[in-house]
């Protein structure tokens, strides 16, 4: 497996831009969003948010975030890693495990070692130490998401 490395946004500012239009293009949330919370980010105030992305050349492979609430209605839960995604020409190659990993230590470094995700998959994180721990409401559709935590 190869090693991909992983950008933080908190220490290259010049790629806030591109990684907010990217984000954005991926998950249907105006750029404007993602731009707000990378200055907060950049701003260095706090641990959360927390932005990243894998370049390949110019162009981003890859990306994962870490903010309050990814849209639950669970607010003690908190903080979440969100967005995480990986582009078809670069998946099946380790890269979103070596984001969540790198995500977690990181986190922890900054004083977080507990983290939660909501997701639809039902196998995935297990295989990098991701345990279920409830359902939770969509806060957008009011449906029922799988709630994941990762204790560092």
């Amino acid at each position: 497996m190869e090693a991909y490395e992983i950008w933080k946004i908190r220490e290259h500012g010049e790629l806030a831009e591109q990684a907010a239009s990217w984000f954005g293009e991926k998950w249907g949330i105006p750029k404007e969003e993602y731009r707000e919370s990378m200055e907060a980010c950049l701003r260095g105030t706090s641990p959360v948010p927390q932005w990243y992305v894998v370049m390949d050349g110019e162009r981003i492979a890859a990306g994962i975030g870490v903010i309050e609430n990814d849209f639950h209605d669970r607010p003690d839960l908190t903080p979440n890693v969100c967005a995480v995604y990986v582009e078809e020409a670069h998946r099946c190659r380790g890269i979103a495990g070596q984001m969540l990993q790198f995500v977690c230590a990181d986190m922890k470094n900054m004083g977080i070692d507990t983290l939660y995700l909501v997701t639809d998959h039902t196998s995935f994180y297990e295989r990098y130490g991701w345990e279920f721990l409830c359902m939770v409401q969509d806060s957008a559709e009011g449906t029922p998401i799988r709630m994941y935590v990762h204790r560092g």
